[in-house]
């Protein structure tokens, strides 16, 4: 890509904006599992970072989406994944389709809000029971009048503790499962939403996620977004926005880690000369950081194909296959360099080590990318490349 002073200054400001509204407060928050995050959103929104890409129409700064991977990236330098992952949740993944697809009473209601910071989104798409499997989610919106009437349980939901509205993907007909889904924006002081305690996590400690329940929960039909049973679709699309986010996201903290190792491998001595002096070690290293420029070029790529209008779901699904996998190769790799001390809970390696791993699972789980890929490689059975 070919940036201009435009990226160039957003990438200073996000910058800027982590190594003093973030990391001198990630041990406190990691501990805390929590951090204050509409106070922080509103920080976020004042400095228009969570409306990079939207409508200015709405707030937003109306740029293409190669503006809005910059700061995903330069927010991978946080000392922790807990709180990209919650800033990526309001800009990547529950505000797309709202922004694209969504009515301006709606885009008014919800999106001017989330842009601003005054409201803290989440996506309600998995289930106890449908996880990658979008298409087998059980959660209904049954039509009653001028309302929905929503049943269901969502599960592994970032940012619901504190939401002020999902983005929720629910089944609006008995029809086939790729025609009967629809996304609808519920506010969550709507009565009938309960939350279960708190998720405890092996990573991502600093956001907080919850079981979400709707027990005849009524909104208006006009807080759908876009034409009923369109909501897989409009699913699809908006993970191809998260898994750009999150293969960007993935960079700066997957070389945070190999910079962190190469300072303690200088400082740290055995058998009376620096850890880095051993070459096994400096050309891990070296290996290590050349295969996460290789995922900075292929995320670069993917981005630029998306901003000129191109199908990206093989380039975006690759490229978030590879950050899952370099992540824990990555993290795995600096952690033994660090002996013990890698072993130690608040050591840094070790938190991006548990955090990372989410990177696999989350949006769609790596053998879901695999077989995404291999469809449109034509390589599943019985199937030609079209």
């Amino acid at each position: 890509m070919i940036f201009t002073q435009e990226h160039n200054e957003i990438r200073r400001t996000v910058k800027n904006f982590v190594q003093n509204e973030i990391n001198p407060f990630v041990d406190e928050w990691e501990k805390a599992g929590a951090f204050p995050i509409k106070a922080l959103f509103k920080k976020l929104g004042n400095l228009g970072l969570l409306g990079i890409s939207k409508p200015e129409k709405f707030g937003g700064m109306g740029l293409d989406y190669s503006y809005s991977l910059v700061a995903a990236e330069e927010f991978g330098a946080a000392g922790c994944g807990g709180v990209p992952l919650a800033i990526g949740v309001q800009t990547d993944m529950c505000t797309p389709a709202l922004a694209r697809f969504g009515s301006d009473e709606l885009r008014e209601t919800f999106l001017r809000p989330a842009i601003a910071g005054d409201r803290v989104g989440c996506i309600g798409v998995s289930e106890p029971g449908a996880g990658s499997d979008v298409a087998g989610l059980k959660t209904s919106a049954r039509k009653d009048g001028d309302d929905y009437v929503i049943n269901g349980t969502k599960m592994w939901i970032t940012n619901a503790p504190n939401a002020d509205f999902i983005c929720l993907l629910a089944n609006t007909s008995d029809d086939k499962v790729h025609i009967n889904k629809s996304l609808i924006v519920v506010p969550m002081n709507t009565p009938g939403i309960s939350l279960a305690t708190k998720l405890d996590k092996l990573g991502m400690r600093s956001s907080e996620t919850a079981q979400v329940f709707f027990d005849n929960v009524r909104v208006p039909q006009r807080y759908r977004i876009g034409a009923e049973g369109m909501g897989f679709m409009m699913q699809m699309m908006q993970f191809q926005e998260e898994r750009l986010f999150g293969a960007a996201n993935t960079l700066k903290a997957l070389e945070g880690c190999v910079q962190k190792t190469i300072a303690y491998c200088r400082e740290r001595e055995t058998f009376g000369q620096p850890l880095i002096n051993n070459q096994v070690i400096h050309f891990r290293m070296a290996e290590l950081q050349t295969e996460i420029e290789a995922l900075r070029a292929l995320t670069y790529q993917a981005c630029e194909h998306y901003v000129a209008g191109k199908d990206v779901t093989n380039l975006a699904s690759m490229a978030k296959l590879k950050a899952g996998r370099l992540g824990r190769e990555v993290t795995d790799s600096c952690l033994q360099y660090w002996g013990g001390m890698g072993y130690m809970w608040e050591n840094p390696v070790a938190r991006a080590y548990r955090d990372v791993r989410l990177v696999s699972i989350g949006g769609g789980a790596d053998e879901i990318m695999l077989g995404i890929i291999c469809k449109l490689m034509g390589t599943l059975p019985g199937k030609k490349k079209s």
